[in-house]
């Protein structure tokens, strides 16, 4: 007995719906936690408060000029957890960058694990590419941070980072056509659930000719059952308000590069 196509459309329909379900609540479990709150978060006391207002300051007026967010996040340590992981999450619940421009970007430090990684949004990896982002890692960051120069390190990360997206920093030509090994590109859930949702909506009707099926506006329902972003976070436009930060709603894909020092 041959089963109709349609139902196997309808059982992922149901799957996905369970992992949309369970991302969504591991993002509610870290919101809180995790809540962005300023374009800089040190939870380790290593930066002055005059250098983080001047790191926000600057990070501010970026965001106001081009609309592109640079937050700057600092913690002891991971725990053993994954620095790509943890980096996604942060940066994907709290919507760094504006919704439809996916123009975000995170400076994630975890100091004692003597890791970084710089998380990059979906509308900024043709500016800020793997490699360039490994380059900015290695040249302009973890050369003051071996010294201890923790603050000297993050201003020249952001400086860069700021260049790259303004296409004014570029990276070395040996570098074009590689990446660092450093440089862990990893495929988040949303990214995941995405492509295969992709697949069945425009190939299903294929299938059903193959097989001989008829035609069916059970369907239909799919194509309008919202718009934007699933699993961005955030509201609508960014605010800054005596420190404050809110994230635009942007999404990541795990772009970006990580490396230590």
């Amino acid at each position: 007995m041959r089963i109709k196509p349609v139902i196997y459309f309808c059982v992922l329909t149901i799957l996905l719906l369970f992992a949309q379900a369970a991302y969504a609540q591991k993002s509610k479990s870290l919101a809180t936690e995790d809540k962005i709150r300023t374009y800089v978060t040190d939870k380790t006391g290593t930066l002055t408060s005059t250098q983080i207002q001047s790191l926000e300051t600057k990070l501010s007026n970026f965001d106001k000029e081009t609309s592109t967010q640079v937050v700057v996040w600092m913690i002891p340590t991971l725990d053993g957890g994954s620095l790509e992981d943890k980096s996604y999450e942060i940066a994907e619940q709290n919507g760094i960058g504006q919704k439809g421009k996916n123009n975000g970007v995170l400076l994630f430090i975890a100091k004692d694990d003597r890791k970084l990684r710089i998380e990059v949004g979906y509308g900024l990896e043709g500016a800020l590419t793997d490699a360039l982002s490994s380059q900015i890692i290695r040249k302009e960051i973890t050369p003051s941070f071996k010294k201890g120069n923790y603050y000297e390190g993050i201003l020249a990360g952001v400086d860069a980072i700021m260049k790259a997206t303004k296409g004014e920093y570029t990276a070395d030509k040996k570098e074009d056509d590689g990446i660092d090994g450093s440089s862990i590109c990893c495929i988040p859930i949303p990214a995941l659930i995405f492509f295969v949702i992709f697949f069945f909506i425009f190939f299903l009707p294929i299938i059903r000719r193959i097989f001989g099926g008829s035609k069916s506006k059970s369907s239909n329902w799919w194509w309008t059952g919202g718009s934007g972003s699933g699993w961005s976070s955030g509201s609508s436009g960014s605010s800054w308000s005596g420190g404050g930060f809110s994230g635009g709603g942007g999404s990541f894909g795990g772009g970006g590069s990580s490396g230590s020092w």
